[in-house]
């Protein structure tokens, strides 16, 4: 069972992946990226300078022994992380 959150993360990323994240104080190491996509906003928000995109990922991470599946977004607008939903074993 998944649960929503919304919450603000900081994120580490290579070659614009993401490798960890802090959630309520917890360093999370990711171990596998299960999946990945992008939205594009809504054409009547668009700038056009700043297209903007949300982009997500569907990960397994853990911050130990406990492996949950995490879903992060990435707003390219804001620069901004989230953790949208998780699925916590």
């Amino acid at each position: 069972m998944s649960r929503l959150y919304g919450d603000p993360i900081e994120v580490w990323t290579r070659e614009g992946e993401p490798i960890q994240f802090v959630w309520r104080d917890r360093l999370y190491a990711v171990r596998r990226i299960i999946d990945h996509w992008v939205v594009a906003r809504e054409w009547w928000k668009v700038d056009d300078d700043d297209p903007g995109e949300r982009r997500f990922w569907r990960v397994e991470a853990s911050p130990g022994q406990r492996l949950g599946t995490y879903e992060l977004r990435f707003d390219t607008t804001g620069a901004g992380w989230l953790l949208v939903r998780a699925w916590e074993c």
